[in-house]
């Protein structure tokens, strides 16, 4: 851990949802003027598409420490808490981010393969790392040692099969039955490698929906924010000066559950992380100068 090159982390699961807390860390590091480096969790992939479809075919999930580099994530960021610096790469997720990184490094990758490794630039404020494994624990990695801030996203996990399953099919045009084999071939390295994360995180937001998710595999639609509500547990809120009442306050609908954990209406979820997250990264820059 470091006060003068912090690390952060927003974890979660394919289809979890991290991607709304990345957007909340977004509007908060441009209204502060903060200028973060940028980790994507693909990047760390120890296969490129066609590779690693290959190695899926074989029983692999993208879960383990056979399909990721764990170890090389943890080397980011112990160099960057150290130092401010250290390497990073892009995976190519479409068209679009293969021309945009081919045309800034010239070179010719193509959508599924990754760019080159490259220097972080010199003069960021804080690491930002979203993916599968940033608290991940292994015999031979321990990720989460390095890091300042851990938030988790978890939605139940009914809710995230939901979401999985109606993403993999519109976006990626997989069948139910794919999708679901998918799921089964993953759960082991699941209940190892990803689970374990949420007990060491600072931070978890768990949605939870109020209507039937009971069977995943036939629900038609993704609940919406609006049919559910969001569990916000903090691990220690001594840690960051969490302020309760200020919290019940400023989010309409919202009450405690216990001690260190606040439920906020589903349709609050963006606005509660900024109102959360940015004093916690605000004091971070502070103990920083």
């Amino acid at each position: 851990m470091s006060k003068q090159h912090p690390v952060v982390v927003v974890t979660g699961s394919s289809g979890a949802g991290t991607t709304t807390v990345k957007r909340a860390f977004e509007h908060i590091f441009t209204r502060e003027g903060i200028k973060a480096a940028v980790i994507e969790g693909d990047s760390f992939h120890r296969y490129d598409r066609a590779e690693m479809r290959e190695k899926m075919a074989q029983g692999m999930s993208h879960f383990g420490p056979e399909a990721n580099i764990f170890d090389k994530l943890e080397e980011t960021f112990k160099t960057y808490g150290e130092t401010g610096g250290g390497k990073k790469r892009y995976y190519l997720h479409s068209v679009e981010e293969a021309e945009e990184h081919n045309a800034r490094l010239g070179t010719d990758k193509k959508p599924g393969e990754f760019t080159p490794w490259e220097d972080i630039p010199e003069g960021t404020d804080l690491l930002f790392y979203e993916g599968l494994h940033g608290m991940v624990v292994t015999e031979d990695a321990n990720v989460a040692q390095h890091v300042d801030l851990g938030v988790g996203v978890v939605p139940i996990v009914n809710l995230e099969w939901i979401q999985k399953i109606h993403r993999d099919s519109k976006e990626r045009g997989y069948s139910a039955e794919a999708i679901v084999d998918t799921i089964l071939r993953r759960m082991p390295d699941y209940i190892k490698y990803i689970t374990p994360q949420f007990s060491r995180t600072d931070i978890n937001f768990q949605r939870v929906a109020t209507v039937d998710t009971s069977n995943p595999f036939i629900a038609r639609d993704i609940p919406t924010p609006d049919e559910s509500f969001v569990v916000i547990r903090f691990a220690d809120p001594a840690k960051f000066d969490i302020d309760f009442p200020y919290l019940l306050n400023m989010i309409p609908n919202s009450f405690m559950s216990r001690r260190n954990t606040i439920v906020v209406p589903g349709g609050k979820m963006g606005y509660a992380m900024e109102i959360i997250l940015g004093p916690i990264i605000d004091r971070m820059m502070d103990e920083r100068d």
